[in-house]
């Protein structure tokens, strides 16, 4: 077994085996890793131990005996969860070398992917987040990379690492097992009302991330967001800004929207200014991109590099890719996540596609908004009526909400219907040569699914 097991309490007799990756998940464990069987809320991974070891597990790590599993195929810990952070914890510490963390209420996985695309293009290699693991499993899931598929720690020059929250306190627990040296905060808005009171309490949660870092360390910050700028009063450590609206270290002037082409803009640095074309659209995702080359400078890649590589970057899965149909209409799919500020944002992208001949929303419902929830429902559908948007189609629950608030503001096109299906099943049947039409909704709500059902029933173009 590695010898970071030193970390750890006694275990039983094992067969020393070197793990070649580390899983939480008896569906997907490969041969060779190490399953951890996590208690979840809904799920006890011990009842999934004999599975994983059917499947190849080398051996899983477990708090509680079992009968039926022989004990040298058992690692036993007080805790599973603390086994598994406590292993990142010292693999992180051993290796040594910078932690750049994100956080916000949206744009952390495409600023992630960012950060990531430009360090490498400068030459490093770099370690992330899996997908979206942004949590207690999966931040430490994601660090264990350092040591997984062979791999050895030296052979990595930073990790970029999302850091997710549902309550307070939780990525100050998290910046415990990364130790952050960079953090970036994307934005602060109404997300996760359902377990705070205030979208200031949210900021307070999300500021963690900047009391976390050393006194070396860097915090890169929003500076159109108030709630962010505020937070480079809490620390005196160094901080570089970004933005649009007001003064910045890196700054972008002069944003075109392309359409589904996507947008070019001037972007300003400390060292210097370089026009950037980039597929990713939207004035969010030119936040994005100021956040990751703030970072990326001060990792010393050039201008040059970071024009060059942002206009190659490509939308991540279900975050504004271009969905197009050989019918002549298109879809951008946005349905991996929702929030009143990021479907605004995208509807306000749709506006601006100047080859769209009717431009249609199809909005899922907004989960975690707390008692506000109807409230900031129907004031998303005013809005998204006064933006001029033509046809409206609100998805399961709250969404009726959005549809009462499109219809109050004078919007006739506007239709509620209960699943993602309905709403694909209706697009089959109005859909023209022309349209371009946004798929937006929380992630439980499955607004992929709307999409799908165009798909089976024309033919995708490649």
């Amino acid at each position: 077994m590695v010898e970071i097991w030193g970390a750890m309490p006694p275990t039983s007799e094992i067969v020393e085996q070197e793990p070649r990756g580390f899983s939480i998940d008896s569906r997907t464990i490969r041969p060779g890793e190490l399953f951890f069987a996590i208690k979840g809320r809904m799920r006890d991974g011990h009842a999934f131990v004999q599975e994983a070891l059917v499947k190849g597990a080398c051996a899983a790590v477990v708090s509680e005996p079992l009968a039926d599993v022989p004990p040298r195929r058992l690692i036993r810990v007080r805790d599973t969860l603390w086994a598994l952070q406590e292993l990142a914890r010292v693999v992180r510490a051993r290796w040594g070398r910078p932690v750049i963390g994100i956080t916000g209420s949206s744009g952390k996985t495409m600023t992630k992917e960012l950060v990531a695309r430009l360090l490498e293009a400068g030459g490093y290699r770099v370690i992330k987040t899996i997908g979206n693991y942004n949590n207690a499993y999966g931040l430490p899931l994601s660090l264990l990379g350092l040591i997984a598929e062979g791999a050895s720690p030296e052979q990595f020059h930073y990790a970029v690492l999302e850091m997710g929250m549902s309550a307070p306190g939780e990525i100050a627990h998290l910046s415990t097992i990364a130790r952050p040296r960079i953090g970036i905060v994307t934005t602060v808005s109404a997300v996760h009302l359902e377990f705070f009171p205030s979208v200031e309490a949210i900021a307070e949660a999300k500021a963690e991330l900047v009391e976390a870092l050393p006194e070396d360390g860097l915090a890169v910050l929003n500076a159109d967001d108030p709630l962010v700028a505020r937070m480079r009063g809490r620390r005196a450590i160094a901080v570089r800004t970004f933005g649009v609206e007001h003064e910045a270290d890196v700054r972008a002037r002069d944003i075109r929207a392309l359409g589904l082409e996507g947008m070019r803009f001037t972007l300003q640095t400390p060292s210097g200014e370089a026009v950037v074309r980039t597929p990713l659209l939207g004035r969010h995702q030119v936040m994005n991109i100021l956040a990751a080359v703030a970072v990326a400078e001060v990792c010393g890649v050039s201008l040059p590099i970071i024009a060059e590589t942002l206009a190659a970057v490509t939308p991540y899965a279900r975050r504004g890719e271009i969905v197009r149909f050989p019918q002549g209409f298109a879809v951008i799919d946005d349905s991996y996540n929702s929030n009143p500020r990021s479907l605004l944002e995208m509807v306000r992208t749709l506006r601006e596609v100047e080859e769209a001949r009717r431009r249609l929303v199809v909005a899922g419902e907004m989960l975690e908004l707390g008692e506000r929830a109807g409230m900031f429902h129907r004031e998303c559908g005013q809005e998204i009526a006064r933006l001029g948007i033509d046809v409206l189609i609100g998805v399961r629950g709250l969404a009726r909400e959005l549809i009462e608030g499109a219809r109050a503001a004078g919007m006739e096109m506007a239709f509620f219907l209960e699943t993602p299906e309905e709403a694909g099943h209706w697009l089959s049947a109005h859909v023209r040569t022309g349209d371009v039409i946004l798929v937006k909704g929380s992630r439980a709500v499955g607004m992929e699914r709307t999409i799908e059902v165009l798909q089976q029933v024309f033919n995708r173009a490649v």
